[in-house]
């Protein structure tokens, strides 16, 4: 619940459970602390606390020191036999799944039900033997302003945090290439500094981009809004991912996605309709995908429109009966558990 803070990116958990509140759904949420030992704690606490109350208890899974506070709080689930569900994230989940095996499955294993919110991460972790449901992350369209770009300039934006999975050297690269040919091209990097946000303003320092280049640093929801408008085309750079909000979010607008084929996005975006794939880290092909929609109206309108169409299939009201359907099996699930069926989710394989 770190986007209670200003300045911390709002997690899908925390959608979510504003989502369920205001339909009427009693939620108790945990935790906005950004200290990871007080947060941990605040769960721990919230979790004992509502223990007698609880019908069902959703833990956001998180790769790498954030997966202790999984395990923390599917262990208390466990101990109070709260009926969990488990929603796993991140590009890097399979890979830390390879290194941990034992780990991760021992934790997920406590789940009623595993929930992936793409095919990409279901499928990778399926080899472990993990299986889950895929219900898609979830955008408020309400707040989104559409617009379909019929045809667009070379106003790009690119939004994530500036780190090292992210690369946001190449997005510099490939502004600094398209300034060839498109003298006039515009780059906003907007994102919280994770350690290179220095190297980069310092790099398009040196490339003689510093004046067509803008940092507007983390974008609140009004911020996003006004940047989305104003920019035609949005870059994912990724090395790795796995199905971006923020991706989700420039579809909402209409903003025609270039992104790296990396992780979940090819699974995200149909290369073509929904958006243009390149490979990972490669500069010109990227510059040769941004030129095609600069001289392609059609294609520009294309993406525009389908990304739209992309972008409504996680809506409210489209994820909110999954949901819900998932909330009904969670009472079948208990009275499985009473007879001592197998539990759904990790295989003994």
């Amino acid at each position: 619940m770190l986007g209670r803070k200003r300045g911390f990116v709002t997690t899908q958990g925390q959608i979510l459970a504003d989502l369920f509140y205001e339909d009427g759904y009693c939620v108790t949420s945990a935790s906005s602390q950004v200290n990871r030992v007080l947060r941990l704690l605040d769960v721990v606490i919230t979790i004992s606390r509502n223990r007698n109350e609880a019908r069902v208890l959703i833990i956001e899974a998180y790769s790498g020191p954030a997966f202790i506070l999984a395990d923390a709080a599917s262990l208390l689930a466990k101990i109070f036999n709260i009926p969990s569900i488990l929603v796993l994230h991140g590009g890097n989940l399979p890979e830390f799944t390879e290194r941990y095996p034992g780990w991760v499955k021992r934790v997920l294993s406590r789940a009623t039900i595993l929930v992936s919110p793409s095919s990409f991460l279901a499928e990778k972790l399926s080899v472990f033997g993990i299986k889950s449901r895929i219900i898609p992350n979830v955008i408020e369209l309400s707040n989104y302003n559409y617009r379909t770009r019929d045809e667009v300039s070379p106003k790009l934006l690119w939004m994530r945090a500036f780190h090292e999975i992210y690369n946001p050297q190449m997005a510099i690269e490939v502004f600094g290439s398209l300034r060839k040919k498109y003298p006039d091209a515009s780059l906003v990097m907007a994102g919280v500094d994770k350690g290179l946000e220095a190297e980069i303003k310092k790099m398009a320092a040196d490339m003689g981009l510093s004046e067509a280049v803008r940092f507007p640093g983390f974008l609140d929801h009004q911020a996003k809004i006004r940047e989305f408008s104003n920019a035609d085309i949005f870059l994912n750079t990724n090395h790795i991912d796995n199905m971006p909000v923020a991706v989700l979010e420039a579809c909402a607008m209409g903003l025609p996605v270039v992104a790296t084929s990396v992780g979940g996005i090819p699974y995200l975006l149909q290369n073509g309709e929904t958006g243009l794939l390149v490979p990972d880290g490669d500069v010109e092909a990227m510059v040769g995908a941004i030129a095609s929609l600069l001289e392609s109206n059609e294609l520009a309108r294309d993406l525009s429109v389908n990304g739209r169409e992309l972008a409504e299939r996680s809506s409210w009201e489209n994820v909110r009966p999954q949901w819900e359907e998932l909330f009904d099996e969670i009472q079948l699930e208990k009275k499985s558990r009473s007879l001592d069926l197998p539990i759904r989710g990790v295989t003994n394989e």
